[in-house]
């Protein structure tokens, strides 16, 4: 049975986050006195958890900056920003991911500005968290093993178990017993330095046993739980934990009721306990109505460039319908011929097929939300921060009352510049999705390789920095009378993109563009001097959104596209490993004729 379970619950791909509140247990490092053991702190920071908790954003901003005004008054700076982490946390689980990112931002640059260095492994904490939600979880381990070395550099031992408890949120689909590691460090730290976090590691640990199947664990998990709740202790796992036990004792239905009216995510949720229980249509039906809930606005103004994924999915509910209709077909046999042996055989073996065909359609609408939850993660956060900054000097510019000298002003205008042809180029990677499809009803033409292939790099813009440390160069072996029939169009777009991430990756240097023959086959060859390509990711960079440095300008789809144009219009492009460097060559083949 908890094999079942555990296949079962692998349809459902979503994982449900939930951050815990970063409470203070400890004395003031700033304070002058011990205000912690006072009623009116007590009472301020239990509301700020039990808001938290509840996820009443109303009682928890106002509860909070109460608080942290508190916090002020008693010049203990660590509580305070602790409380400013806070309110990150619970926008993440609003899924206000955005919001968080501001007063991320915000949190690391009072930071800096304050030179607080003990306590930057806050701003470290909450960069790991935006990457979580981002779906970026290897930079998250990464950032939340960092905050652990901090901590554990600075004292603040009290802190700890939110940090593993955040590390057990990413690694418990694939490593469950890992997360029961980190757990188990949770706890300990937790019984030693801030007990009051104990209740909810332990409480964390009993939904991880439900997720490994041992339902055994799960109920005695759930047993100690109740009993903390009579005594007054709260978990803010504690309605999940009553949901999965429900669902785990097999009442579906009085699960998923209380999931809906108790859980944020309650949608999702539903969605995985009806999987678990194998009533796939149910599940499927769920699942569209959270995708349908959770499209944000990003979704609407890129909603041409997600017109394949749109398509995709009209489809499967198609496939979806036409299904349902052979089964109500089944059933209407199964009543006429239900003393017959062979009809019931063929009726039974019908269904099966059907309940197959509907499981493959909610395993790719999962992947189809989580295709288009990436690209607009990626499109939006790569927006955000050229328009952060042409915003900004824009405003600097326009102030009457400041003084700015010619040399500062040139400077914001070409950053602003910069900046606006970032956006332009964002947005034309977008559009190359679109151009795709419009590919295949170009009508190639014969056009001469030398004439066109030379136009393309010297019309290739570079910035004012890039035109004084790059040099674009041309090399040719053809005669200027080789001819190519091809779609131009395709064709310009093609090498614009493999020229732009030469010069994307080289700081200094020469981009060149090298065209020769060989074997009937026209070879363009765009060669650097940059930074280079790890052998090993050779084939990983074509892929879609990968970009091997996160904060390199552009959403990782360029060199995607251009592998799969090439491939529409009889050619290829691939990474030349044997090429000794420095830097890196992309060759593209195409038939000559």
């Amino acid at each position: 049975m908890i094999q079942k379970c555990k296949e079962m619950l692998a349809f459902s791909r979503r994982t449900v986050i939930v951050l815990t509140a970063l409470l203070l247990s400890v004395a003031p490092l700033w304070a002058g006195s011990d205000y912690k053991s006072s009623p009116e702190y007590v009472s301020l920071r239990n509301a700020v958890h039990r808001a938290f908790n509840d996820g009443d954003s109303t009682r928890f901003f106002t509860s909070v900056y109460k608080l942290e005004k508190y916090l002020l008054n008693q010049n203990d700076l660590h509580a305070y920003y602790t409380q400013r982490c806070n309110e990150v946390v619970f926008e993440l689980n609003r899924q206000n991911i955005f919001e968080a990112y501001k007063l991320s931002v915000r949190l690391s640059r009072e930071l800096t500005e304050r030179k607080l260095d003990k306590e930057m492994y806050m701003a470290v904490n909450m960069m790991g968290h935006i990457y979580h939600f981002s779906g970026n979880n290897e930079s998250a381990k990464r950032c939340f093993w960092e905050v652990i070395r901090m901590i554990e550099k600075e004292g603040y031992h009290e802190s700890l178990p939110p940090i593993y408890m955040n590390l057990v949120n990413i690694v418990i689909e694939e490593d469950p017993e890992e997360a029961l590691r980190l757990i188990d460090q949770a706890a300990s730290v937790a019984r030693e330095s801030s007990p009051e976090r104990e209740f909810d590691v332990e409480t964390r640990r009993t939904l991880a046993y439900y997720r490994m199947g041992d339902m055994e664990r799960f109920d005695k998990g759930y047993q100690e739980y109740k009993e903390g709740e009579k005594r007054g202790m709260s978990s803010v796992h504690g309605r999940a934990l009553e949901v999965y036990h429900l669902a785990q004792k097999g009442k579906i239905d009085e699960a998923v009721k209380l999931a809906g009216e108790s859980l944020d995510d309650s949608y999702a949720t539903i969605a995985e306990i009806y999987s678990s229980a194998g009533r796939w249509r149910e599940a499927f039906e769920m699942q569209k109505k959270d995708m349908k809930e959770t499209d944000s606005i990003n979704s609407l103004l890129l909603g041409s460039s997600l017109q394949g994924i749109q398509t995709e999915l009209k489809r499967y509910e198609e496939e979806s319908m036409e299904a349902r209709r052979h089964l109500y077909a089944v059933i209407a046999i199964a009543v006429l011929l239900l003393l017959l042996v062979v009809a019931l055989f063929y009726i039974v073996r019908t269904r099966q097929r059907h309940l197959r065909e509907m499981r493959k359609a909610y395993q790719r609408a999962i992947e189809s939300d989580k295709m288009k939850t990436v690209f607009i993660q990626n499109v939006s956060h790569e927006v955000r921060t050229p328009l952060n900054v042409i915003s900004g000097f824009a405003q600097v510019m326009a102030d009457p009352e400041r003084s700015i000298t010619p040399e500062e002003r040139r400077y914001m205008s070409d950053m602003v510049v910069h900046n606006s042809n970032r956006i332009t180029l964002m947005l034309n990677e977008v559009l190359m999705i679109s151009a795709q499809e419009a590919a295949a009803d170009e009508e190639p033409v014969t056009i001469p390789a030398n004439v066109f292939l030379r136009s393309i790099v010297t019309g290739f813009h570079l910035d004012g920095e890039k035109r004084k440390r790059l040099r674009l160069n041309y090399e040719t072996e053809l005669g200027d009378d080789i001819e190519i029939h091809t779609c131009q169009n395709v064709l310009r777009l093609i090498i614009l993109q493999l020229l732009d991430n030469a010069v994307k990756n080289t700081p200094s240097g020469d981009v060149t563009m090298k065209v020769s023959t060989a074997d009937s086959q026209l070879l363009v060859a765009v060669e650097d001097t940059g930074i280079g390509v790890p052998s090993q990711e050779a084939e990983h960079i074509f892929e879609r959104f990968v970009k091997l440095d996160p904060f390199k300008e552009g959403m990782g789809i360029g060199l995607s596209f251009c592998r799969t144009m090439a491939q529409r219009i009889g050619g290829k492009v691939y990474l030349d490993q044997s090429y000794a460097g420095p830097g890196a060559r992309f060759v593209l083949t195409l038939p000559i004729g």
